[in-house]
Order: structure tokens, then sequence, then C-alpha cells
């Protein structure tokens, strides 16, 4: 019987941990859904504004088109979708900070509170500078670059796919300090270890440009580059931080 007893009640903190789980990704949904309902009625104007980088650059007389009937649709829709998570993010992050935080020290929840807040606003801050730097270089190489006797009219679909994939690389790479940061407070590394390897860091800097880009100089370029003075920022906060290791 006393070991019936000590079995349920080891199993019952596992159930109950798993039902605030659910609970908590359930109302980070609902919200997401929330944005997303407040979005879609003005799904075209937000498309329209994100496609202007592009649309301000194409020939005179050009314009982009829909190669597939549902597509004028399904490309609003889906970017309405994608902007409700991204809006999402400060709450979602409220949730799993709710969730871990009772397991963490005292000096942990010091740290995960700026490194939480640290990473909403990299994360929009990578989404903003794919927007208003790198959109305007990389879609004036393209404009400019293509033979004469090619008329450019890109599909609607394919223009979103391409600008998600370089919001969520860019936001993903603004990431880098925080990463970095914990890196080192977790004592997987240290700032004397990576610094040691700061060339194969830049190396893989560009590596993860190439992958990520599109393939021209200009766009990996500029993923890179703020990469790299990221990680040195993510360096520069650990060697200012008193306390960079976890209590034994």
């Amino acid at each position: 019987m006393t070991t019936q007893t000590s079995t349920v009640q080891s199993e019952q903190p596992l159930i109950q941990h798993l039902l605030e789980l659910r609970t908590r990704i359930l109302k980070s949904m609902v919200v997401m859904l929330l944005f997303f309902a407040g979005l879609f009625y003005f799904s075209s104007d937000i498309y329209e504004l994100v496609s202007e980088p592009l649309r301000m650059l194409m020939p005179e007389g050009t314009s982009m088109i829909a190669t597939d009937v549902a597509s004028p649709f399904f490309a609003p829709f889906k970017l309405s979708l994608v902007l409700s998570l991204f809006l999402a993010i400060p709450f979602i992050l409220h949730q799993v900070w709710g969730f871990i935080s009772p397991g963490l020290y005292k000096n942990e929840k010091y740290l995960a509170i700026p490194l939480l807040i640290a990473s909403v606003i990299l994360f929009y801050a990578g989404v903003a500078f794919a927007y208003f730097v790198v959109f305007p270089l990389i879609f004036g190489f393209f404009t400019t670059t293509g033979p004469e006797s090619v008329t450019m009219m890109t599909d609607i679909s394919s223009y979103l796919n391409f600008i998600l994939k370089l919001f969520f690389a860019f936001g993903l790479a603004f990431e880098i300090p925080v990463a970095t940061v914990l890196l080192i407070w977790s004592g997987i590394s240290t700032v004397e270890s990576l610094s040691q390897k700061r060339p194969y860091i830049v190396v893989g800097c560009f590596v993860v440009g190439m992958l990520l880009t599109p393939p021209d100089v200009i766009s990996q370029s500029l993923l890179a580059g703020p990469m790299w003075l990221l990680f040195e920022m993510g360096i520069l906060f650990a060697r200012l931080t008193p306390f960079m290791k976890k209590p034994a």
C-alpha cells in the first residue's frame, strides 16, 4: 500500500505540470488567434506594406502577379497568421517564464528576466533590420542586375516565402548575444574559450549567411556582419556581468 501511495504521489506532480503546460499553450494560442482576428481584416493592406520595398524598385509598368488562383487570398492570410505569431511572442515567452520560473534559483531569475526581455527586443530588431536595411539593398541589386529582355513580375506567394525566410533568419540571428550569454552562464563555455574561437565563429557567420540568404554577396554579408557584431556584444556583456556561474 505504501509503495502504491508513493507512486501515485510521484505521478501527480507530473500530471499537474502537464496540465499547466497545456493551459499555457492554449492561452498562447488564444492570444495569437485574437491578434489574427484583428489583423485579418487588414491582411491585404499589410501585404501591400510588406511588399513595398520590392514594388518601389520594380520597373515602371510592371507589378506583382499571382500564378495560383488562391494566392490572392492565401498569401495575405499566411502573412497575417505569421504576424500574429510575431506579435504574440512577448506573451508566449511570459507563459514560458511562468512555467519554468518556479524551478530556478534566485540569481537565475535575476538574470533570466533581462534575457527574456532582451530576446524579444532583439528578435524585433532583427525583423526591422531586415525590412528597412536588407530588403532595399538586395531588391535593388536583384532588380538592376537582370537581363534587359526579362520583365520582372514577382509572384506574391514566392515573395512572401522569400521575405518570411529572411525575417526568421535575421530575427534568430539577432538572438546571438542571448545565446552567447547562456553558453557562458550555463558553464558550457567560457569568455576566454569563445574569444579564442573567434576566427572560427566569423567563418561560421558567413557560412550561415550563405545558407540562409539568397546567393549574393550583399545579403550574405548583411547577415554575417551583424551576427559577428552581436556575438561580440554577447562576449562584452558576459565580461561585464559579475555573476556568470550557476550555483552548485
